[in-house]
């Protein structure tokens, strides 16, 4: 009798687990709105889907930084604010600073100190200069291609835009 109920026993542990592992995870979901919503730790941090109809926020200065990699950071941001906007940050600022999009992270001097938003922020203008459209560089900020960036290129404060 013992040894019935330990093979049944077992085989209820095996089909529970079988079980749990063929339910599929909960994926990410995005909110009809334009802010995308944080649910678990695994999904998208926030971000628009489209740029607002009124003004962007305003990037602080480069010239309040030091660190070249900071201004040329700060000076890329407010060139590509429309993009930046439409990007997630996976420092997950949008968690500990309440942050709606990557742009947030160049409105104060968070920026300045995370390599994250620094390099989410060069992928972002790179990207930009090769065509792509704001989902498609969200699409590769999601799959983690801005890890790949050269930031020594940035460590030399860049020329000013031409006008």
């Amino acid at each position: 009798m013992l040894r019935t109920q330990k093979c049944f026993g077992g085989i209820i542990l095996v089909a529970v687990a079988l079980g749990l592992a063929l339910i599929p995870q909960q994926a990410s979901s995005r909110s009809a709105g334009n802010l995308a919503q944080d649910i678990n730790p695994e999904s998208v941090p926030a971000f628009h889907n489209t740029v607002p109809t009124g003004p962007l926020p305003t990037t602080l200065s480069p010239s309040l930084f030091t660190d070249p990699i900071a201004q040329n950071a700060y000076s890329i941001a407010a060139r590509i604010k429309k993009i930046l906007y439409q990007e997630p940050c996976y420092c997950h600022c949008d968690r500990s600073q309440g942050h709606g999009s990557l742009l947030d992270c160049y409105a104060g001097k968070h920026a300045a100190v995370c390599g994250i938003c620094e390099r989410e922020d060069f992928y972002a203008y790179e990207q930009s200069h090769k065509g792509k459209s704001a989902a498609q560089i969200r699409e590769g900020i999601e799959r983690g291609d801005w890890q790949g960036v050269d930031i020594t290129k940035y460590e030399s404060v860049l020329p000013a835009p031409a006008k």
